[in-house]
């Protein structure tokens, strides 16, 4: 079975919300306007790109990223990397050509199947509606979180508010940064 990866920018009260200036959000860009640039509490984020075996996204971060990434250096290993993207309302037209392999997924049964297919880690960025699913669901394994010293108040939180039996995480990397950021690295207990 594969491994699913959450992975996520993350203000202390829990907000994920448009952490890379996505208009129409009133703090848009607060992971670099706001707390200064340690290139070591970054470190994480070239390691998921050698370590993932492909990428999951909601329809939303997909339409965001697919115009931008496919040309980012920061971002060269996931060009080639197979792409999954769920959401029922997506067409194959809408997929960009210049990013290497996407199939379009329906539903979450179709996440659940994916993670019984051979192959390595798969990793979610952004897509903070479809991590809310995935985690009420149980089919998130791991949650890579860069905890930032802000609370941001409104916006996109990255766990839902559902009652629930509660779900226990075990702490397997930690670090905090001298500018204030935190690294945290929980497995989920089955």
């Amino acid at each position: 079975m594969r491994t699913l990866i959450s992975t996520a920018f993350v203000s202390l009260d829990g907000v994920v919300e448009a952490p890379g200036g996505e208009p129409g959000y009133r703090n848009a860009g607060w992971t670099f306007k706001d707390v200064e640039f340690l290139p070591e509490a970054f470190e994480i984020k070239g390691r998921e790109q050698k370590e993932a075996a492909a990428m999951l996204l909601g329809r939303v971060s997909y339409e965001s990223f697919s115009p931008v990434w496919p040309d980012m250096e920061d971002f060269a290993d996931y060009r080639v990397m197979p792409k999954y993207v769920v959401s029922t309302t997506l067409t194959e037209d809408a997929l960009v050509s210049n990013w290497g392999e996407t199939t379009i997924l329906r539903s979450l049964d179709d996440v659940a199947a994916l993670k019984e297919t051979e192959g390595g880690p798969i990793i979610i960025h952004g897509s903070a509606t479809l991590t809310r699913d995935l985690s009420d669901a149980g089919l998130i394994d791991r949650y890579h979180l860069l905890v930032f010293p802000l609370l941001l108040g409104a916006g996109k939180r990255l766990f839902s508010g559902t009652d629930k039996d509660a779900q226990k995480l075990k702490l397997v990397e930690s670090e905090a940064y001298a500018n204030g950021l935190q690294k945290n690295v929980f497995d989920v207990v089955r």
